[in-house]
């Protein structure tokens, strides 16, 4: 019985508990989702359908083609035979002529068109993809930005909690000596404004967090909670990683594209092969001096080999090579200013190391002087005023090195966005 009233008891607290966790995020699966569903995504599913289009078209090249044509003429003089042979009458062709035809042909080899169209094709579909992926990576950066600003929102209200605790503590020692007799009203007047003062405090930076979350929360296209926890990312970095941006892999696509572009250029100056039939009814047929209407068939193979691209043949090369020469340029010149931008970035990781160091001296040596300030105060040789500039002084340590401590963080996600890992 016990242990049915037990079961019971859990299923019903279940809920409550489930409810009760507070959720927590990290910067990974908010950059994941953040992709997943930005409204851009779904241009990947338009280009590939492109593709498969155009890709079909081309494989309908090798179908027969069929067309239908017909024709009706006069005309003012015909072909006669300038010889008068005796009792014999040569017929002349009538110079009304009519005629319906249908013509099928089978390309037989178009020089390489249709395979090098193809793969223009394709390779347009992979740099338009990856020129895709280019414009949605920089989406890491704004979840960054919004992330690590909730973070230093969160560090901050900590400081805030600190502060009011040791406000409120002071509060009390003063309402403690007043009532002996040993402070002034004016001391605990003077606490009570600061404390109102983190009041004002804390509702802004609690408003701007709203605002955040709000934000992400659109970008992630998922409900955050206010009360959410923002897992704290590693501080782990690789400074010997190459850099693999996806603007490297734009480039190659884009390159690729050149070369089959090139390839087009040989294949539209080759012979191009197919086979032909035409049917037909009209007068005259194929005896043009026969006046009676007759069906008649023709067929073959044909070929035609246009030499007007030849003239343009040599500059189109040169074109998609400066092309070409063009893409590597900007491709250098990219891997430059990233560089640039990399020793930048680290430049800095180093500097908040070496701050991080020096702010655990300087909250050491503020709390001491809080410490005997609270003292003196104590003693009845020091002011509320000082007392409170002393406070003032240790918690505006403790902030500056919770922002420091953000901006060593957010410095490392900066170099790994600009290096692409």
């Amino acid at each position: 019985m016990k242990t049915k009233i037990h079961i019971l008891l859990q299923i019903c607290l279940f809920p409550c508990l489930l409810f009760s966790q507070i959720q927590e995020i990290s910067l990974e699966e908010c950059q994941r989702k953040a992709k997943d569903n930005y409204p851009l995504i779904r241009q990947y599913d338009l280009i590939s359908l492109a593709k498969d289009y155009n890709l079909d078209n081309l494989a309908k090249n090798y179908l027969p083609q069929v067309s239908l044509g017909g024709q009706a003429t006069y005309q003012s003089e015909v072909t006669k035979i300038p010889v008068k042979i005796p009792g014999i009458h040569i017929p002349e062709m009538n110079k009304d002529q009519y005629k319906i035809t249908l013509d099928v042909s089978q390309l037989i080899w178009d020089g390489g068109a249709t395979r090098s169209q193809s793969k223009i094709t394709q390779a347009n579909s992979d740099f338009e993809k990856q020129k895709l992926e280019v414009n949605l990576y920089s989406i890491r950066d704004k979840i960054n930005q919004l992330y690590f600003g909730i973070l230093t929102i969160d560090e901050q209200l900590k400081q805030l909690d600190v502060l009011t605790s040791d406000l409120q503590t002071n509060y009390e020692l003063v309402s403690a000596m007043l009532k002996n007799g040993v402070a002034m009203v004016s001391d605990q007047d003077l606490i009570r404004v600061e404390l109102l003062n983190t009041d004002q405090k804390r509702i802004e930076l609690t408003t701007l967090r709203i605002a955040y979350i709000n934000m992400l929360s659109l970008f992630i296209h998922e409900e955050i909670s206010e009360k959410a926890k923002l897992i704290l990312p590693d501080n782990n970095i690789d400074f010997s990683e190459e850099i693999n941006r996806p603007e490297l892999k734009m480039y190659e696509k884009q390159n690729l594209l050149y070369e089959s572009q090139e390839s087009s250029i040989k294949a539209k100056n080759m012979p191009k092969f197919s086979l032909f039939a035409q049917g037909g009814f009209g007068r005259p047929g194929l005896n043009m001096l026969n006046s009676d209407f007759r069906t008649y068939a023709v067929g073959g193979v044909r070929l035609s080999w246009n030499f007007g691209n030849l003239y343009t043949k040599k500059n189109e090369y040169r074109l998609i090579k400066n092309e070409m020469n063009s893409l590597e340029t900007q491709k250098e010149t990219f891997l430059f200013n990233t560089n640039v931008q990399l020793t930048q970035i680290q430049n800095e990781i180093v500097k908040y190391k070496m701050l991080m160091v020096k702010d655990k001296e300087i909250i050491q040596l503020r709390n001491r002087v809080k410490i005997a300030g609270e003292s003196k105060y104590k003693n009845g040789i020091y002011q509320m005023n000082d007392l409170i500039q002393d406070i003032n002084a240790e918690n505006k340590a403790r902030v500056t090195q919770s922002l420091h401590e953000m901006q060593f963080l957010q410095s490392i996600y900066n170099y790994k966005y600009t290096q692409g890992n």
